[in-house]
Parts: structure tokens; C-alpha cells; sequence
């Protein structure tokens, strides 16, 4: 009997980058469940709001290798290396606003590559 795929879970901690330059500390949890493999649910936790995105899963494996010349994405949500590629950055928007959101780029590469050895790319159709 196989086993049921398990989600992919990972907190990422990050820094809202205010319009002064300065941070507040957020979180962001990842989820991926193999029910839905084409999309990421991020949420992000600061210390006073909470906001839910759903991001696909392409465009955050894409923003992995994209620059702030080129982010990954054209609408809402776009993800880029900052020119220090340890650093990946989310900028989203809304309308409520715009947000940058700066993080570890690590915690991303392995949460993708959980979820491609679930769910490998092109494979996520019947």
C-alpha cells in the first residue's frame, strides 16, 4: 500500500522593507499540498497583521533564478535574487498597497525541491 504524498511545509523569516528603508521582522509559511500542485499558499505573519497569498509554484521556482532586471512575474506578485543572491526578494501588490518583503533565498530552493520530488514539474496534470 503506498503511502498518501505528505505537504510541504517551511517559515521563512523575512523583513517588510518600508518605504524609509528601514525592516519589520515577518514571517512567511509556506505550504504546498500535492492536491494542488500548481500553487504555493504563503502566508505572511507580522506582528500585527497577517495576509494570505496563493503564488504558483513556477513563478516562485523562476524567481529563484531571476534578477532585479528581470523578476519573475508581471503582475501582483514578483520574486527576484537581490544582488546579493543569498537574498531573495518578494515584492507584491494590492489594494491595500505595495509590499517588499527580503529573506534567506536557502529556505526557498529546498522548499521547491520538496516539492518537485513530490510533484515534478510537468507532471502535475491527470
Amino acid at each position: 500500500m503506498t503511502e498518501p504524498a505528505r505537504d510541504v511545509r517551511e517559515v521563512v523569516p523575512m523583513h517588510l522593507v518600508l518605504p524609509d528603508a528601514s525592516v519589520l521582522p515577518v514571517s512567511a509559511e509556506l505550504h504546498f499540498a500535492p492536491a494542488d500542485p500548481y500553487t504555493v499558499r504563503v502566508v505572511f505573519r507580522g506582528a500585527s497583521s497577517t495576509s494570505t497569498w496563493l503564488i504558483g509554484r513556477e513563478l516562485v521556482a523562476h524567481g529563484l533564478l531571476a534578477d532585479a532586471a528581470a523578476p519573475a512575474g508581471t503582475g501582483d506578485v514578483r520574486i527576484w535574487r537581490d544582488e546579493d543572491p543569498a537574498y531573495l526578494l518578494v515584492g507584491l501588490s494590492g489594494v491595500e498597497g505595495d509590499a517588499l518583503l527580503a529573506g534567506p533565498a536557502e529556505p526557498f530552493v529546498s522548499f521547491v525541491a520538496a516539492t518537485v520530488a513530490l510533484v515534478p514539474f510537468g507532471s502535475e496534470g491527470p
